[in-house]
């Protein structure tokens, strides 16, 4: 009698069987890979974040036209750990408390000099490194003119080992090494590589490299 059944049934029939699903998958075991799926993702993306890569919102005028207020880049946390910052490079880091944002978000600055570096804003309106005069194609610019570089305090900064001289790319809009002196590489979050919002402002930032100095980009 049960072969007559199963044979009336026809070839591929599935009989169902209570508390499975529709392919005999036990309704429970559905449920638990939607909780591991749940509870997995947001692990995966934190620690993403905290290891990898970290979307930032830039909200400051310091680093126009390069960065203007809005646009979004990709800060990577990952090959600082490998690669030293250099100069050029566009970091992300937390300022110390007495300069920081009353929302506590952080700063993005360009690295101007690294460990060992003496570095100099001279009458001329440009910065020297190490006694050469710096080459800055991403200076904020009025009229096809480079903005100058200016101090009301200190000219010349010697950079220690494990610290790092910043400065924004508009300068006169730019709270800075100027002002808040060097920054520890421990302060720093990360490095500044990919400008993703909005979309025609898509991009890799790009580092100069400055060949003009006697002691290129690590």
């Amino acid at each position: 009698m049960d072969a007559e059944k199963m044979s009336e049934a026809g070839p591929g029939a599935v009989s169902r069987v209570p508390g499975r699903g529709r392919f005999g998958r036990p309704a429970i075991g559905c449920l638990v890979e939607v909780v591991e799926t749940l509870v997995l993702t947001p692990v995966i993306f934190l620690v993403i974040q905290t290891f990898v890569a970290q979307p930032y919102q830039v909200k400051q005028q310091s680093m126009e036209h390069t960065l203007e207020p809005g646009h979004y880049v990709l800060v990577d946390k990952l090959t600082p750990h490998f690669s030293a910052y250099g100069r050029g490079d566009i970091v992300v880091f937390n300022p110390a408390a007495a300069f920081a944002n009353a929302d506590g978000s952080p700063f993005i600055k360009r690295v101007i000099g690294i460990g060992g570096d003496t570095v100099e804003v001279k009458d001329d309106g440009f910065v020297y490194v190490n006694g050469t005069k710096l080459t800055e194609p991403y200076l904020f610019a009025v009229d096809g003119r480079a903005q100058p570089t200016t101090t009301t305090g200190e000219t010349v900064w010697h950079v220690p080992d494990g610290a790092l001289f910043l400065l924004g790319d508009h300068r006169q809009e730019s709270t800075d090494s100027r002002v808040f002196g060097m920054v520890p590489v421990a302060s720093v979050i990360g490095r500044a590589w990919l400008r993703y919002w909005p979309l025609d402002s898509f991009g890799t930032l790009t580092n100069p490299g400055h060949p003009e100095l006697a002691s290129p980009v690590p």
